[in-house]
């Protein structure tokens, strides 16, 4: 998973921590001292998805689309990465020295069928968690943080 993943999450709890402003990616950037660049492609792969509203203009940025309740982990990873399978079994026992004949291919490869199953219960378990969870975790960690994110957004 790339690292666009965790920001992105951290932009969405940022964004609601916000209130209803507009944020810049550049400010969003800044934040966290990350590439602005970067942080915009992933904010516009939100907006893709209709995790966050992009504003153009001087007065412009991004906003949540949506409350944090209603957006789970899963939904912010699969706008990042997309939606493809993490393991693709390209089949290579079937291949070389040890491949057998293809009669004897009768069963899905048993690698592929664990990733499979793994693959399912951490989609599932990124599915079941949303963002306001995070959220609350987030301000338990840190009770500070909602209102030194607003007044650092106030001050520029």
């Amino acid at each position: 998973m790339s690292e666009g993943v965790e920001w992105a999450l951290h932009s969405c709890v940022n964004l609601a921590w916000s209130g209803d402003r507009a944020v810049p990616a550049a400010r969003l950037a800044a934040w966290h001292d990350l590439p602005a660049a970067y942080l915009n492609k992933q904010l516009q792969a939100l907006a893709r998805a209709g995790i966050v509203t992009s504003t153009p203009g001087p007065r412009g940025g991004f906003r949540l689309a949506r409350p944090l309740e209603a957006i789970s982990l899963m939904d912010v990873v699969t706008a990042v990465e997309g939606a493809e399978e993490a393991f693709r079994c390209a089949e290579i026992r079937r291949q070389g020295p040890g491949a057998g004949a293809p009669a004897a291919y009768t069963a899905d490869c048993a690698i592929a069928h664990a990733m499979t199953r793994a693959e399912l219960a951490w989609r599932r378990a990124l599915a079941a968690q949303n963002l306001d969870e995070i959220r609350q975790q987030a301000e338990r960690q840190a009770p500070q943080a909602p209102e030194r994110l607003r007044a650092w957004l106030a001050a520029q």
